[in-house]
């Protein structure tokens, strides 16, 4: 069965690698494609490296036809993407990538993003996106909320530890690296090749990071109580790709015992043998996410390397996975290419 899908914000990255894997995919066809300011323009003429593609031309959101779509890619900010997804047909399935639907109350969505939720319907009917957890309600929902890409990294490495209880859910220090892509396409002085380069710098250091409000949530579920992790993100000169260092309290190798047999059956989710670490450049441009484990030279402690690549499966390829679900369609379908290497 062929499906029409159609993606708003398609000039910004996560938009061009939607185009990008959907290319490839067996039973999706793109209709339409939006970018309010290169409305008009081809899709090769933002990313000449889809230039090979059939692509529709650029449009506004208000000259789509929503009615010719079983499915919207919503790559829109946050605060637009609610606007946005409140006017679509009510039989049109979407996917969100943006914060709007991520977290359940509203009233965490206003301390985290400085401003009342407009549409708190559907944020309430809203599905969490992290497929490998949520599989059975994303297959049913209408809305499903992509998860932020570094509260992705860090929930794969630590969500088996905290169910299991095989950790210290008082002492969870993470430390995180990611590449400039996930700051977005959008031009910023800090980003300036030669602001960026040769260099290596923390940010929203403290507790100030919005994705430490998906950690609350979801820990906090799991657990039963309330679980509050310390977080410190560091930006450094790559592309893509996220890394986080995980410093836990519990046996090393029971913990990575309880992360293999977590994962066993999950195809983009892998646990490298004991006392093996990933590196970003082997997930790069994959659905993948890799997680290692090693031992503390202190008893009782270990240290968990989770990465992934953040455009992919931190976002555009954990939307197409969750797409697939709700469409009826094989998991991995559009998904299953091999990283890119060097």
């Amino acid at each position: 069965m062929s499906h029409n899908v159609i993606i708003l914000g398609a000039s910004g990255y996560t938009g061009a690698e939607l185009v990008r894997l959907i290319a490839t995919h067996p039973t999706m066809n793109i209709v339409a494609l939006s970018a309010e300011r290169k409305a008009g323009q081809e899709m090769g003429q933002v990313f000449p490296h889809l230039r090979h593609l059939n692509l529709p031309k650029l449009q506004k959101i208000d000259e789509i036809d929503f009615n010719r779509a079983n499915l919207v890619f919503c790559a829109l900010p946050h605060a637009t993407s609610q606007a946005v997804i409140r006017e679509l047909p009510a039989d049109v399935k979407v996917v969100d990538l943006s914060a709007d639907f991520r977290l359940r109350d509203p009233a965490d969505y206003e301390a985290w993003y400085g401003k009342p939720h407009s549409a708190t319907d559907l944020q309430e009917e809203a599905v969490y996106g992290l497929t490998e957890f949520y599989r059975d309600q994303i297959e049913g929902a209408r809305l499903v909320a992509g998860t932020g890409c570094n509260a992705a990294t860090g929930q794969y490495a630590l969500r088996p530890l905290i169910a299991a209880g095989v950790i210290d859910l008082d002492e969870i220090i993470m430390d995180l690296k990611a590449g400039v892509s996930g700051a977005g396409r959008a031009l910023k002085e800090n980003l300036l090749h030669a602001e960026l380069s040769e260099g290596l710098g923390a940010y929203s250091a403290g507790g100030k990071h919005r994705h430490l409000g998906e950690f609350d949530q979801e820990f906090s579920a799991i657990a039963g109580r309330e679980v509050k992790v310390q977080f410190t993100p560091h930006l450094v000169p790559v592309n893509r790709g996220i890394l986080i260092t995980s410093y836990v309290r519990g046996d090393a190798n029971v913990i990575h015992q309880t992360l293999a047999n977590a994962y066993d059956d999950e195809t983009f989710l892998e646990v490298l043998p004991f006392g093996e670490l990933p590196e970003m450049k082997h997930v790069r441009g994959s659905n993948f996410c890799h997680i290692g484990v090693v031992g503390d030279r202190l008893p009782g402690r270990a240290i968990v390397v989770s990465v992934l690549d953040n455009l992919c499966k931190g976002s555009s390829g954990q939307a197409l996975q969750n797409a697939n679900l709700m469409l009826g369609e094989e998991e991995t379908a559009g998904l299953m290419a091999a990283p890119l290497y060097p």
